[in-house]
C-alpha cells in the first residue's frame, strides 16, 4: 500500500475514532440515552475491527506529524463552541468526512474493506441524526414556560377544542393524561392532540403509557411513582422521545435523576384540587431539588394564575397546570393570562445543549 494513502488512512482513523469517542460522551452524560450511547461504542468498536484489519506498523510507521502540512492551518472557528451539543455536532460532521475518506481512498487497493466503511458511514448518518433529534427536544424542554395537563372529564369543552384553545392561549407543553379510555380510542386521541401540537409547534408528551407514546409518536413520556421505571420505559419508546418524572421529595427527584429522567414535575407545591390526598410542599421543595438538578424543573400542584410566579421564582423552569386553564369558560384566555405572569418573571439558567 502506498505510504501517502496509509497516512490519510492512519490520519482518518484516528479522526473517526475520536469523534466518536466524543459524540458518546455527550449522548451518555449530557442526555443520560442508554441505547444512543451503546449505538455510539456499538459503532465505534465496529470500527476499532475495521481498523485491526490493516497493518499496525505500516500505519504507525508511514505517520509524519512533524512533516505534515495540515497541522498549522487552523481556522477561528475550530476553537468556538456554543455548548456541548455544538461540540456534538462538529463529532459528527468529523465523523461522516473522516469515514468518507477512508471509503474512497480504501477504493485503492481494497474495494471489499471500502464496502465496510461505507456501511460504517451509513450508520454515523443515522447516528447523527438520532443525537440530534434527541438533543433538540431536550433542549427545548428548557424553553417551555406553560405545560398544560389534558384530562376530558375536567375540559369546559370537548377536548380536541380544549386543546386547541390552550395550544392558541401560548401552552408550549400538553401533556394527555387519560386513565378511563380504551386503548383505541386513547391511540386515537394521542395522534390528534400530538398533530395539534406539532402545528402549533409545542411539545406532546403522553402520560404513563410509553407503548402509546411510542405509536402517537408524541415527543415524550410522562411516568407517576407507580408506572414503569425509566429504563424499561425508553426500551419502548424511540431514542429522540424524553422522559419525565413525577417527584415529590428530594429523594425521589435524586432516584429520576440517577435514572435518567430528562425533566422532573415538582410537587405537589400547593393544595391540588386533582390530587387532594397528596400533602403540599410549598416552592421550598423547588430549591432544594434545584441544588442538585441541572435539567428542567415543572412545578405541579395548585399552581394557579396568582401563585405560579412563586414557583418561577423559586427555581422552577415551567408551571403545570390543569384546572386553573382545561376547566375554565374560556381556556384560552385562561392560559393566556398565566402565559403573560410567567414572560414578567424571567427563566432561572439552566444547561441548554
Amino acid at each position: 500500500m502506498d505510504k501517502t494513502n496509509l497516512r490519510i488512512l492512519d490520519a482518518n482513523f484516528n479522526r473517526a475514532r475520536e469523534a466518536l469517542r466524543v459524540m458518546e460522551e455527550f449522548v451518555r452524560f449530557h442526555l443520560n440515552d442508554s441505547h444512543l450511547t451503546s449505538l455510539a461504542k456499538n459503532l465505534r468498536h465496529d470500527l476499532a475491527a475495521c481498523l485491526n484489519q490493516l497493518p499496525h506498523r505500516d500505519l504507525l510507521a508511514a505517520r509524519d506529524i512533524l512533516g505534515d502540512v495540515g497541522t498549522a492551518i487552523t481556522t477561528p472557528s475550530e476553537n468556538l463552541r456554543q455548548n456541548a451539543f455544538a461540540v456534538a455536532q462538529a463529532a459528527a460532521k468529523r465523523l461522516t468526512e473522516a469515514l468518507r475518506c477512508l471509503e474512497e481512498y480504501s477504493k485503492i487497493d481494497s474495494p471489499p474493506f471500502a464496502a465496510q466503511l461505507q456501511a460504517l458511514r451509513y450508520r454515523a448518518y443515522q447516528l447523527e441524526k438520532l443525537i440530534i433529534s434527541r438533543a433538540d427536544i431536550s433542549a427545548r424542554l428548557f424553553e417551555i414556560r406553560l405545560y398544560v395537563l389534558l384530562t376530558e372529564c375536567l375540559c369546559s369543552q370537548p377536548i380536541l377544542a380544549t386543546a386547541e384553545a390552550v395550544l392558541a392561549g401560548g401552552a408550549d407543553c400538553i401533556q394527555l393524561r387519560e386513565k378511563d379510555k380504551s386503548d383505541k380510542d386513547l391511540l386515537a386521541l394521542a395522534r390528534k392532540i400530538s398533530r395539534l401540537c406539532r402545528q402549533a409547534d409545542a411539545l406532546f408528551i403522553m402520560n404513563d403509557r410509553p407503548d402509546l407514546a411510542a405509536l402517537a409518536d408524541a415527543d415524550g413520556l410522562h411516568l407517576g411513582r407507580d408506572d414503569l421505571p425509566i429504563d424499561q420505559a425508553r426500551r419502548i419508546l424511540a431514542s429522540h422521545q424524553v422522559i419525565g418524572c413525577s417527584t415529590h421529595s428530594l429523594a425521589e427527584a435524586q432516584a429520576a435523576l440517577d435514572g435518567g429522567a430528562d425533566y422532573l414535575a415538582v410537587g405537589c407545591i400547593f393544595p391540588s384540587p386533582t390530587k387532594p390526598q397528596l400533602a403540599h410542599t410549598g416552592p421550598e421543595l423547588i430549591q432544594q431539588i434545584k441544588t442538585i438538578c441541572d435539567r428542567p424543573l415543572i412545578a405541579i400542584g395548585g399552581i394557579t394564575a396568582q401563585n405560579a410566579a412563586q414557583a418561577i421564582a423559586a427555581g422552577a423552569t415551567a408551571v403545570a397546570l390543569c384546572q386553573a386553564v382545561i376547566a375554565q369558560p374560556d381556556p384560552a384566555q385562561a392560559a393566556r393570562s398565566i402565559k403573560q405572569q410567567l414572560s414578567s418573571h424571567p427563566q432561572p439558567p439552566g444547561n441548554r445543549e
